[in-house]
C-alpha cells in the first residue's frame, strides 16, 4: 500500500512517495466508503449503489455526479475531474472511467485514468 499519511511517510522513514500510487489507494479508500460511514465527516464517500441498482440505467447520471463530487472534494491532488460511464451489456457491473489532472504545480498538463468497476455486491475496484 502506498504511504498516504503524514503518519505513514514519517513511518516509512521520509523516503519518497509514489504520488500516483497514493492517489490510486485513496480512491479505492473513498469510493469504498459510505456517505455517512465516517463520524467525523458523514459526507465523505459515495451514496450506496445498492440503493439505486433498482433504477438502472436511470441512475447512472446521479451516480456519475456523486462520484465527481465527491472525487473532487475530498482528493485535493486532483483538480478537473470527470466520470463517464463505460456501458457494458449482459454483465451485473457497472464500469466508469475516472480522469483528472494532479493539481500540484509544475505537473503541467498530465492526464490520470483510473478504471472504475462497482461489482455486484458495492464493492468499487479502481484500477490506475
Amino acid at each position: 500500500m502506498a504511504a498516504r499519511g503524514l503518519l505513514s511517510r514519517i513511518s516509512s522513514g521520509g523516503g519518497p512517495v509514489d504520488e500516483i500510487g497514493s492517489i490510486l489507494e485513496h480512491l479505492r479508500a473513498l469510493l469504498n466508503t459510505r456517505q455517512g460511514d465516517s463520524p467525523c465527516a458523514p459526507r465523505y464517500g459515495v451514496l450506496d449503489f445498492s440503493d439505486v441498482v433498482h433504477a438502472l440505467p436511470g441512475a447512472v447520471p446521479a451516480l456519475l455526479q456523486a462520484m465527481r463530487a465527491t472525487i473532487t472534494e475530498y482528493e485535493p491532488r486532483l483538480k478537473a475531474v470527470s466520470v463517464r460511464h463505460l456501458p457494458v451489456d449482459g454483465e451485473l457491473i457497472l464500469r466508469f472511467e475516472v480522469s483528472a489532472q494532479l493539481a500540484r504545480p509544475g505537473t503541467g498538463a498530465r492526464t490520470l485514468r483510473f478504471a472504475t468497476t462497482v461489482l455486484p455486491g458495492g464493492r468499487v475496484d479502481v484500477e490506475g
